[in-house]
């Protein structure tokens, strides 16, 4: 399915991460996810679609961010995973390192992010 190549769904985290750098990760987020979907971060935090749109809105930007060793996951019709490793910094701060595992769905036809899971390294 066109929709979930590896190539598109990479593009799709830059552009989330490109959000984050900008400091629109909110409204990027907001749009982009289900509406059940949920985010399960390092700390163990597990955020809704708002909860994520809301916090986000308020974080402080990331100064940059690089991607590797990404893999596409099939799943069933309409339905594809992307795993990844990042890394990001921010200003001083030890650069955040983990995997992450990006689960999308085709909604009226668009891709949607409906889980997304950050495993720290």
């Amino acid at each position: 399915m066109d929709d979930f190549t590896l190539d598109r769904l990479l593009a799709l985290e830059r552009e989330g991460w490109d959000a984050l750098c900008r400091g629109t990760g909110g409204a990027f987020y907001g749009a982009l996810m289900t509406p059940s979907a949920l985010m399960v971060l390092v700390d163990g935090s597990v955020f809704d679609r708002d909860t994520i749109a809301a916090s986000l809105d308020g974080a402080p930007p990331w100064d940059s961010y690089e991607l590797r060793d990404a893999r596409h996951v099939s799943l069933v019709d309409g339905a594809a995973a992307l795993v990844y490793r990042a890394r990001a910094v921010r200003g001083e701060d030890e650069p955040f390192v983990a995997l992450m595992a990006s689960t999308y769905v085709l909604v009226d036809g668009e891709p949607r992010l409906a889980l997304y899971q950050q495993t720290a390294l």
